[in-house]
């Protein structure tokens, strides 16, 4: 006996709705590239040449991101009971790959450079960082609302936020080269751009990487709903307790659920999943049950390992 609760299959997913800013931010993003890579050829900066690395591997990352919200958006069907929304976790990890890697190239490249610094035209160096810090204001200020609802929205924000630090990293070495005359500054900041990109590349690949191993969702706890489920009136027990999320904002429960034999006889089944469903929904945030419910004498006819 099995009751789903909640919002309908269809494939309406937390990035959905930052589409659009999605698409916006990857048209500044890739013209900020463009302007880097011309600005690097002619001042000869490592740093700039970094950051438009950075930039392109961005494009690339807000590229996959928008290609697997709109995925996403493909009913179920056939085999894919869920559509296509575990894409946008997908395009997760691959954006949190690209960045580490783009973070590493940077650093080598940076530690090659040392002691063999080349002349930096400082000027063209700060014009085309400071632009690029604007274009990254404004990208920050569209999908900042959406980093909390999406780990794919998360991704291109932690990206765009790293690009916008890279700017500030390059702007700050081209005064102290332009008022100073040292040219390692280019140096330090493409190292300093690398070390901001590692963490938040890292943290982005670990929530994720989370979602595909099927932990439970960041926020519930197993032992309280456990105790949640119990404390619903005509419960004996559960077993065979899961928790997952499928996609960002998309966090699914399922359990087996032991109920009085009056519960039962009497036709309350409907009244105990409706309980259980309010209880998940009103403490745990979890809209997406499906539970089994099942008299005492069942336990007989059941695998014999639960959990």
């Amino acid at each position: 006996m099995g009751h789903d609760h909640g919002s309908a299959h269809g494939p309406v997913t937390a990035s959905a709705a930052y589409r659009r800013r999605l698409a916006v931010v990857l048209v500044l993003t890739v013209a900020v590239m463009a302007a880097e890579v011309v600005g690097a050829l002619v001042s000869g900066s490592l740093a700039l040449l970094a950051d438009a690395g950075h930039m392109a591997t961005d494009a690339l990352g807000i590229g996959l991101a928008l290609g697997a919200v709109t995925l996403a958006q493909h009913p179920p069907r056939g085999r894919r009971t869920f559509g296509w929304q575990r894409v946008e976790i997908l395009a997760a990890v691959a954006n949190g790959l690209l960045l580490l890697a783009v973070a590493v190239y940077v650093l080598v490249e940076a530690v090659r450079r040392i002691g063999d610094p080349p002349e930096i035209g400082s000027g063209v160096m700060l014009a085309v960082a400071g632009a690029g810090l604007v274009v990254n204001l404004g990208g920050l200020a569209l999908l900042h609302r959406g980093r909390g609802d999406s780990l794919t929205v998360r991704g291109a924000y932690l990206e765009v936020l790293a690009d916008a630090l890279g700017s500030v990293a390059v702007i700050v070495a081209a005064v102290v080269i332009a008022t100073t005359g040292w040219t390692p500054a280019d140096t330090v900041a493409s190292i300093g751009i690398s070390l901001l990109v590692l963490p938040r590349a890292w943290s982005l690949l670990r929530e994720a990487v989370d979602v595909l191993l099927e932990a439970a969702p960041r926020g519930v706890d197993m032992d309280s709903v456990r105790a949640h489920i119990l404390a619903v009136d005509g419960v004996l027990g559960v077993h065979d307790l899961h928790a997952w999320t499928i996609t960002s904002g998309l966090p699914v429960l399922s359990a087996h659920v032991v109920v009085t034999d009056e519960a039962l006889d009497a036709g309350h089944g409907g009244r105990v999943l409706d309980a259980l469903c309010v209880c998940l929904g009103d403490h745990f945030d979890v809209a997406h049950c499906t539970f089994q419910l099942e008299a005492a004498a069942h336990a007989g006819h059941e695998a014999p390992v639960h959990d």
